[in-house]
Protein backbone atom coordinates (compact mmCIF):
# COMPACT_ATOMS: atom_id res chain seq x y z
CA UNK A 1 0.00 0.00 0.00
CA UNK A 2 1.61 3.33 -1.00
CA UNK A 3 2.35 5.83 1.73
CA UNK A 4 0.17 8.94 1.92
CA UNK A 5 1.06 11.06 -1.02
CA UNK A 6 2.12 14.70 -0.95
CA UNK A 7 -0.12 16.98 -2.94
CA UNK A 8 1.19 18.92 -5.88
CA UNK A 9 0.78 22.08 -3.83
CA UNK A 10 3.22 20.68 -1.25
CA UNK A 11 5.88 19.89 -3.85
CA UNK A 12 6.95 23.47 -4.38
CA UNK A 13 5.95 23.30 -8.04
CA UNK A 14 3.51 25.52 -9.82
CA UNK A 15 0.16 24.02 -10.66
CA UNK A 16 -0.50 23.49 -14.36
CA UNK A 17 -1.82 26.63 -15.97
CA UNK A 18 -4.74 26.89 -18.35
CA UNK A 19 -4.67 24.80 -21.48
CA UNK A 20 -2.38 26.31 -24.04
CA UNK A 21 -0.41 28.33 -21.50
CA UNK A 22 3.19 27.26 -21.07
CA UNK A 23 4.09 26.46 -17.48
CA UNK A 24 6.56 28.69 -15.77
CA UNK A 25 9.99 27.23 -15.33
CA UNK A 26 10.59 25.89 -11.88
CA UNK A 27 14.25 25.37 -12.29
CA UNK A 28 13.79 21.72 -11.41
CA UNK A 29 14.45 18.83 -13.72
CA UNK A 30 14.01 15.10 -13.43
CA UNK A 31 16.72 12.48 -13.24
CA UNK A 32 19.06 12.06 -16.12
CA UNK A 33 17.23 10.89 -19.20
CA UNK A 34 13.82 12.14 -17.97
CA UNK A 35 12.86 15.53 -19.21
CA UNK A 36 10.11 17.30 -17.31
CA UNK A 37 6.64 16.48 -18.61
CA UNK A 38 4.61 19.10 -20.40
CA UNK A 39 2.63 19.49 -17.18
CA UNK A 40 5.71 20.91 -15.55
CA UNK A 41 5.91 18.07 -12.98
CA UNK A 42 9.22 16.31 -12.56
CA UNK A 43 9.70 12.58 -12.99
CA UNK A 44 10.03 12.10 -9.24
CA UNK A 45 6.73 13.83 -8.51
CA UNK A 46 4.92 11.92 -11.24
CA UNK A 47 6.32 8.63 -9.95
CA UNK A 48 5.15 9.48 -6.44
CA UNK A 49 1.64 9.95 -7.82
CA UNK A 50 1.41 6.44 -9.31
CA UNK A 51 -0.08 4.90 -6.17
CA UNK A 52 -2.75 7.57 -5.92
CA UNK A 53 -3.43 7.25 -9.65
CA UNK A 54 -3.91 3.48 -9.31
CA UNK A 55 -6.45 4.13 -6.55
CA UNK A 56 -8.19 6.79 -8.67
CA UNK A 57 -7.36 9.35 -5.99
CA UNK A 58 -5.65 11.93 -8.20
CA UNK A 59 -7.20 15.19 -9.28
CA UNK A 60 -8.14 15.59 -12.93
CA UNK A 61 -4.97 17.60 -13.63
CA UNK A 62 -2.76 15.06 -11.85
CA UNK A 63 -4.42 12.17 -13.67
CA UNK A 64 -3.81 13.81 -17.04
CA UNK A 65 -0.17 14.50 -16.15
CA UNK A 66 0.47 10.94 -14.95
CA UNK A 67 -1.15 9.32 -17.96
CA UNK A 68 0.82 11.55 -20.33
CA UNK A 69 4.01 10.55 -18.52
CA UNK A 70 3.19 6.83 -18.72
CA UNK A 71 3.25 7.06 -22.50
CA UNK A 72 6.88 8.22 -22.37
CA UNK A 73 8.34 6.29 -19.41
CA UNK A 74 8.43 2.49 -19.63
CA UNK A 75 9.57 2.00 -16.03
CA UNK A 76 6.69 4.02 -14.60
CA UNK A 77 4.27 2.30 -16.98
CA UNK A 78 5.32 -1.12 -15.64
CA UNK A 79 4.97 0.03 -12.04
CA UNK A 80 1.58 1.59 -12.78
CA UNK A 81 0.37 -1.71 -14.26
CA UNK A 82 1.50 -3.64 -11.16
CA UNK A 83 -0.19 -1.12 -8.87
CA UNK A 84 -3.45 -1.32 -10.82
CA UNK A 85 -3.39 -5.13 -10.57
CA UNK A 86 -2.82 -4.88 -6.81
CA UNK A 87 -5.72 -2.47 -6.46
CA UNK A 88 -7.90 -4.94 -8.37
CA UNK A 89 -7.24 -7.53 -5.68
CA UNK A 90 -8.57 -5.12 -3.06
CA UNK A 91 -11.95 -4.83 -4.78
CA UNK A 92 -13.40 -8.32 -5.02
CA UNK A 93 -16.67 -8.52 -6.96
CA UNK A 94 -18.16 -10.64 -4.16
CA UNK A 95 -18.72 -9.36 -0.65
CA UNK A 96 -16.21 -10.54 1.92
CA UNK A 97 -18.91 -10.52 4.61
CA UNK A 98 -19.74 -13.92 6.03
CA UNK A 99 -22.97 -15.54 5.00
CA UNK A 100 -25.48 -14.32 7.63
CA UNK A 101 -26.71 -17.89 8.11
CA UNK A 102 -23.21 -19.30 8.66
CA UNK A 103 -23.21 -18.78 12.42
CA UNK A 104 -26.58 -20.52 12.70
CA UNK A 105 -25.36 -23.52 10.70
CA UNK A 106 -22.13 -23.81 12.67
CA UNK A 107 -23.96 -23.58 15.98
CA UNK A 108 -26.52 -26.15 14.86
CA UNK A 109 -23.71 -28.53 13.90
CA UNK A 110 -21.95 -28.00 17.22
CA UNK A 111 -25.12 -28.58 19.21
CA UNK A 112 -25.72 -31.83 17.37
CA UNK A 113 -22.19 -33.13 18.01
CA UNK A 114 -21.01 -31.86 21.38
CA UNK A 115 -21.08 -34.41 24.22
CA UNK A 116 -22.28 -32.58 27.35
CA UNK A 117 -20.26 -33.16 30.50
CA UNK A 118 -23.48 -33.57 32.46
CA UNK A 119 -26.14 -35.34 30.38
CA UNK A 120 -29.08 -33.05 29.66
CA UNK A 121 -32.48 -34.78 29.79
CA UNK A 122 -33.95 -35.33 26.34
CA UNK A 123 -36.91 -33.09 27.14
CA UNK A 124 -34.57 -30.19 28.00
CA UNK A 125 -32.42 -30.46 24.86
CA UNK A 126 -34.72 -28.28 22.69
CA UNK A 127 -34.59 -25.48 25.28
CA UNK A 128 -30.81 -25.77 25.53
CA UNK A 129 -30.48 -25.57 21.75
CA UNK A 130 -32.95 -22.72 21.19
CA UNK A 131 -31.54 -20.49 23.92
CA UNK A 132 -28.04 -21.07 22.53
CA UNK A 133 -29.22 -20.13 19.04
CA UNK A 134 -30.91 -16.97 20.28
CA UNK A 135 -27.84 -16.01 22.31
CA UNK A 136 -25.71 -16.38 19.17
CA UNK A 137 -28.12 -14.13 17.27
CA UNK A 138 -27.84 -11.44 19.95
CA UNK A 139 -24.05 -11.66 20.16
CA UNK A 140 -23.16 -8.80 17.82
CA UNK A 141 -26.22 -6.58 18.22
CA UNK A 142 -25.54 -2.89 18.64
CA UNK A 143 -27.81 -0.32 20.27
CA UNK A 144 -29.81 0.14 17.08
CA UNK A 145 -30.68 -3.56 16.93
CA UNK A 146 -31.54 -3.78 20.64
CA UNK A 147 -34.04 -0.95 20.24
CA UNK A 148 -35.50 -2.20 16.95
CA UNK A 149 -39.32 -2.42 17.15
CA UNK A 150 -40.87 -5.88 17.48
CA UNK A 151 -44.55 -6.78 17.57
CA UNK A 152 -45.54 -9.75 19.71
CA UNK A 153 -48.52 -11.51 18.12
CA UNK A 154 -51.05 -14.02 19.40
CA UNK A 155 -54.77 -14.90 19.25
CA UNK A 156 -57.30 -13.98 21.92
CA UNK A 157 -60.93 -15.16 21.63
CA UNK A 158 -60.42 -16.02 17.96
CA UNK A 159 -59.11 -12.54 17.20
CA UNK A 160 -55.51 -11.63 16.39
CA UNK A 161 -53.95 -9.27 18.87
CA UNK A 162 -50.48 -8.02 19.68
CA UNK A 163 -48.19 -5.86 21.75
CA UNK A 164 -45.43 -3.57 20.54
CA UNK A 165 -42.04 -3.69 22.20
CA UNK A 166 -38.36 -3.80 21.25
CA UNK A 167 -35.75 -6.53 20.87
CA UNK A 168 -34.68 -5.86 24.45
CA UNK A 169 -38.33 -5.99 25.52
CA UNK A 170 -38.70 -9.44 23.94
CA UNK A 171 -35.71 -10.75 25.90
CA UNK A 172 -37.23 -9.26 29.07
CA UNK A 173 -40.45 -11.13 28.22
CA UNK A 174 -38.58 -14.43 27.83
CA UNK A 175 -36.69 -13.77 31.07
CA UNK A 176 -39.94 -13.11 32.94
CA UNK A 177 -41.84 -16.15 31.68
CA UNK A 178 -38.86 -18.50 31.97
CA UNK A 179 -38.93 -17.38 35.59
CA UNK A 180 -41.99 -19.61 36.06
CA UNK A 181 -39.75 -22.62 35.50
CA UNK A 182 -36.98 -21.09 37.59
CA UNK A 183 -39.21 -20.61 40.63
CA UNK A 184 -40.62 -24.14 40.26
CA UNK A 185 -37.03 -25.42 40.48
CA UNK A 186 -36.27 -23.25 43.51
CA UNK A 187 -34.15 -20.75 41.60
CA UNK A 188 -34.31 -16.98 41.96
CA UNK A 189 -37.33 -15.23 40.50
CA UNK A 190 -36.23 -12.59 37.96
CA UNK A 191 -39.20 -10.36 38.83
CA UNK A 192 -38.23 -7.45 41.09
CA UNK A 193 -39.09 -7.96 44.73
CA UNK A 194 -40.61 -4.50 45.14
CA UNK A 195 -44.23 -4.58 46.40
CA UNK A 196 -46.76 -4.64 43.60
CA UNK A 197 -44.25 -5.68 40.97
CA UNK A 198 -44.25 -9.45 41.28
CA UNK A 199 -46.59 -10.21 44.17
CA UNK A 200 -49.36 -12.55 43.10
CA UNK A 201 -48.43 -12.34 39.41
CA UNK A 202 -48.24 -15.85 37.99
CA UNK A 203 -49.38 -15.78 34.36
CA UNK A 204 -46.98 -15.16 31.46
CA UNK A 205 -48.57 -11.87 30.34
CA UNK A 206 -48.91 -10.56 33.89
CA UNK A 207 -45.29 -11.35 34.71
CA UNK A 208 -44.05 -9.63 31.57
CA UNK A 209 -46.10 -6.50 32.20
CA UNK A 210 -44.89 -6.47 35.82
CA UNK A 211 -41.27 -6.69 34.70
CA UNK A 212 -41.72 -3.91 32.16
CA UNK A 213 -43.44 -1.69 34.74
CA UNK A 214 -40.71 -2.30 37.31
CA UNK A 215 -38.00 -1.20 34.89
CA UNK A 216 -37.11 2.43 35.44
CA UNK A 217 -36.39 2.75 31.74
CA UNK A 218 -37.38 0.57 28.77
CA UNK A 219 -35.29 -2.64 28.66
CA UNK A 220 -31.85 -2.29 27.09
CA UNK A 221 -29.10 -4.65 26.02
CA UNK A 222 -28.25 -5.23 29.70
CA UNK A 223 -31.21 -7.62 29.93
CA UNK A 224 -29.25 -10.17 27.93
CA UNK A 225 -27.00 -10.98 30.89
CA UNK A 226 -29.76 -12.01 33.34
CA UNK A 227 -31.64 -13.91 30.62
CA UNK A 228 -28.51 -15.76 29.56
CA UNK A 229 -27.56 -16.61 33.14
CA UNK A 230 -31.07 -17.84 33.93
CA UNK A 231 -31.22 -20.07 30.84
CA UNK A 232 -27.87 -21.62 31.78
CA UNK A 233 -29.06 -22.17 35.35
CA UNK A 234 -32.25 -23.85 34.16
CA UNK A 235 -30.38 -26.31 31.95
CA UNK A 236 -27.77 -26.95 34.62
CA UNK A 237 -30.38 -27.52 37.33
CA UNK A 238 -32.54 -29.96 35.36
CA UNK A 239 -29.37 -31.78 34.32
CA UNK A 240 -28.31 -32.26 37.94
CA UNK A 241 -31.78 -33.25 39.10
CA UNK A 242 -32.08 -35.80 36.29
CA UNK A 243 -34.99 -37.09 34.25
CA UNK A 244 -37.06 -37.98 37.32
CA UNK A 245 -37.76 -34.25 37.87
CA UNK A 246 -39.72 -34.06 34.61
CA UNK A 247 -43.04 -34.47 36.41
CA UNK A 248 -42.55 -31.43 38.65
CA UNK A 249 -45.55 -29.10 38.13
CA UNK A 250 -44.88 -25.63 36.74
CA UNK A 251 -47.73 -23.19 37.37
CA UNK A 252 -48.68 -20.84 34.54
CA UNK A 253 -51.42 -19.05 36.45
CA UNK A 254 -54.68 -20.62 35.32
CA UNK A 255 -53.07 -23.91 34.28
CA UNK A 256 -49.97 -25.97 34.97
CA UNK A 257 -47.60 -28.11 32.94
CA UNK A 258 -45.21 -30.81 34.07
CA UNK A 259 -41.60 -29.67 33.91
CA UNK A 260 -40.77 -31.73 30.82
CA UNK A 261 -43.61 -30.05 28.92
CA UNK A 262 -42.84 -26.62 30.36
CA UNK A 263 -39.28 -26.85 29.04
CA UNK A 264 -40.65 -27.73 25.59
CA UNK A 265 -43.07 -24.81 25.83
CA UNK A 266 -40.22 -22.45 26.70
CA UNK A 267 -38.11 -23.82 23.82
CA UNK A 268 -41.01 -23.22 21.44
CA UNK A 269 -41.52 -19.64 22.60
CA UNK A 270 -37.78 -18.96 22.49
CA UNK A 271 -37.68 -20.02 18.84
CA UNK A 272 -40.83 -18.06 17.94
CA UNK A 273 -39.57 -14.84 19.50
CA UNK A 274 -36.04 -15.34 18.17
CA UNK A 275 -37.61 -15.46 14.71
CA UNK A 276 -39.55 -12.27 15.57
CA UNK A 277 -36.28 -10.59 16.52
CA UNK A 278 -34.50 -11.83 13.41
CA UNK A 279 -37.32 -10.50 11.24
CA UNK A 280 -37.10 -7.11 12.97
CA UNK A 281 -33.38 -6.79 12.18
CA UNK A 282 -33.64 -8.42 8.73
CA UNK A 283 -31.61 -11.49 9.65
CA UNK A 284 -32.24 -15.07 8.48
CA UNK A 285 -33.31 -17.57 11.13
CA UNK A 286 -33.86 -21.28 10.66
CA UNK A 287 -36.50 -23.46 12.36
CA UNK A 288 -35.38 -25.81 15.14
CA UNK A 289 -33.79 -29.16 14.39
CA UNK A 290 -36.46 -31.60 13.12
CA UNK A 291 -36.27 -33.85 16.20
CA UNK A 292 -36.82 -30.82 18.44
CA UNK A 293 -39.57 -29.39 16.25
CA UNK A 294 -41.35 -32.75 16.36
CA UNK A 295 -41.38 -32.63 20.17
CA UNK A 296 -42.88 -29.13 20.10
CA UNK A 297 -45.58 -30.25 17.67
CA UNK A 298 -46.30 -33.27 19.85
CA UNK A 299 -46.82 -31.01 22.87
CA UNK A 300 -49.29 -28.85 20.93
CA UNK A 301 -51.16 -31.93 19.69
CA UNK A 302 -51.45 -33.28 23.25
CA UNK A 303 -52.82 -29.96 24.49
CA UNK A 304 -55.47 -29.64 21.77
CA UNK A 305 -58.16 -31.85 23.43
CA UNK A 306 -58.03 -29.69 26.58
CA UNK A 307 -58.22 -26.48 24.55
CA UNK A 308 -61.15 -27.87 22.54
CA UNK A 309 -63.02 -28.58 25.78
CA UNK A 310 -62.30 -25.07 27.11
CA UNK A 311 -63.52 -23.50 23.88
CA UNK A 312 -66.64 -25.66 24.01
CA UNK A 313 -67.39 -24.43 27.53
CA UNK A 314 -66.87 -20.86 26.33
CA UNK A 315 -69.27 -21.38 23.43
CA UNK A 316 -66.52 -21.10 20.83
CA UNK A 317 -66.57 -24.72 19.69
CA UNK A 318 -69.56 -26.92 18.91
CA UNK A 319 -69.72 -30.53 20.19
CA UNK A 320 -70.97 -31.79 16.82
CA UNK A 321 -74.33 -32.91 15.47
CA UNK A 322 -73.57 -36.59 15.90
CA UNK A 323 -72.62 -36.34 19.56
CA UNK A 324 -75.42 -35.13 21.80
CA UNK A 325 -73.40 -36.09 24.89
CA UNK A 326 -69.70 -35.95 25.58
CA UNK A 327 -67.80 -39.22 25.39
CA UNK A 328 -66.94 -40.84 28.76
CA UNK A 329 -63.33 -40.83 29.88
CA UNK A 330 -61.26 -43.57 28.29
CA UNK A 331 -63.79 -44.32 25.57
CA UNK A 332 -63.04 -43.82 21.88
CA UNK A 333 -64.78 -40.86 20.32
CA UNK A 334 -64.85 -38.76 17.21
CA UNK A 335 -61.31 -38.01 16.13
CA UNK A 336 -59.46 -35.79 13.71
CA UNK A 337 -56.29 -37.06 12.09
CA UNK A 338 -53.63 -34.36 12.23
CA UNK A 339 -50.94 -35.07 9.65
CA UNK A 340 -47.77 -33.00 9.91
CA UNK A 341 -45.61 -33.02 6.82
CA UNK A 342 -41.88 -32.45 6.51
CA UNK A 343 -38.82 -33.66 8.39
CA UNK A 344 -40.50 -33.05 11.76
CA UNK A 345 -43.69 -34.76 10.67
CA UNK A 346 -45.94 -37.43 12.06
CA UNK A 347 -49.61 -38.20 12.66
CA UNK A 348 -51.79 -37.61 15.71
CA UNK A 349 -55.40 -38.63 16.34
CA UNK A 350 -57.04 -35.73 18.18
CA UNK A 351 -60.11 -36.67 20.27
CA UNK A 352 -62.79 -34.07 19.62
CA UNK A 353 -65.45 -34.75 22.24
CA UNK A 354 -63.59 -35.01 25.56
CA UNK A 355 -60.04 -34.44 26.82
CA UNK A 356 -60.16 -37.88 28.43
CA UNK A 357 -61.45 -39.64 25.31
CA UNK A 358 -59.17 -41.83 23.23
CA UNK A 359 -58.36 -40.90 19.66
CA UNK A 360 -59.56 -43.63 17.36
CA UNK A 361 -58.96 -44.30 13.68
CA UNK A 362 -62.31 -46.12 13.61
CA UNK A 363 -64.02 -42.90 14.66
CA UNK A 364 -62.08 -40.57 12.37
CA UNK A 365 -64.34 -37.83 10.99
CA UNK A 366 -61.79 -35.43 9.50
CA UNK A 367 -58.23 -35.21 8.26
CA UNK A 368 -56.00 -32.13 8.23
CA UNK A 369 -52.51 -32.00 6.70
CA UNK A 370 -50.09 -29.16 7.50
CA UNK A 371 -46.41 -28.45 7.11
CA UNK A 372 -44.62 -28.63 10.46
CA UNK A 373 -43.41 -25.03 10.48
CA UNK A 374 -46.81 -23.81 9.25
CA UNK A 375 -48.51 -25.65 12.12
CA UNK A 376 -46.13 -24.03 14.60
CA UNK A 377 -46.79 -20.58 13.14
CA UNK A 378 -50.49 -21.25 13.63
CA UNK A 379 -49.90 -22.39 17.22
CA UNK A 380 -47.83 -19.24 17.81
CA UNK A 381 -50.63 -16.98 16.56
CA UNK A 382 -48.55 -15.73 13.64
CA UNK A 383 -51.04 -16.84 11.01
CA UNK A 384 -54.81 -17.09 11.21
CA UNK A 385 -56.71 -20.38 10.96
CA UNK A 386 -58.32 -19.16 7.75
CA UNK A 387 -54.92 -18.51 6.18
CA UNK A 388 -53.27 -21.76 7.24
CA UNK A 389 -52.22 -23.73 4.17
CA UNK A 390 -53.91 -26.93 5.22
CA UNK A 391 -55.15 -29.91 3.26
CA UNK A 392 -58.62 -30.63 4.61
CA UNK A 393 -61.02 -33.54 4.27
CA UNK A 394 -64.10 -34.50 6.23
CA UNK A 395 -66.19 -32.75 8.89
CA UNK A 396 -65.75 -29.02 8.26
CA UNK A 397 -66.84 -28.00 11.74
CA UNK A 398 -64.35 -30.39 13.33
CA UNK A 399 -61.58 -29.04 11.11
CA UNK A 400 -62.48 -25.46 11.97
CA UNK A 401 -62.57 -26.25 15.68
CA UNK A 402 -59.12 -27.83 15.64
CA UNK A 403 -57.52 -25.06 13.60
CA UNK A 404 -58.96 -22.36 15.86
CA UNK A 405 -58.00 -24.37 18.95
CA UNK A 406 -54.44 -24.52 17.63
CA UNK A 407 -54.37 -20.73 17.28
CA UNK A 408 -55.78 -20.49 20.82
CA UNK A 409 -52.61 -22.13 22.12
CA UNK A 410 -50.82 -18.85 21.43
CA UNK A 411 -50.34 -16.24 24.12
CA UNK A 412 -48.18 -13.26 24.88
Amino acid sequence: MPTPRASVEDSGLRLPGPVGQAPASSGLSGPAGHAPASSGLSHGVLKSLLGAWALAACSAAETAAVEEHLGDCGGCADEARRLREAVGLLHQPESLDLNPALRTRVLKNCLSRRPPRIPVPDWALPYDAETARLDALLQDFGDAEWHAPVRLRWFDDDRPTGRRTTVAGVIAHLLSVDGLVATALGLEDPLPAAPGHGDGVTGPAGRTEAYWRASRFPPTRTVRGPWREQSHNLVRTVSFTGSHAGGLPVAYGDFALPLHDAMLDRAFECWVHAADIAEAVHYPYEPPAPRHLNRMIDLAARLLPVVLAERRRAGLSAPGDRTPHLVPAGAPGRSLRLEIEGAAGGEWLIPLDSPAAVGSADHEVAHVALDGVEFCHLAAGHISPEDAAAGRRGDRQAIRDVLFATASLSRM
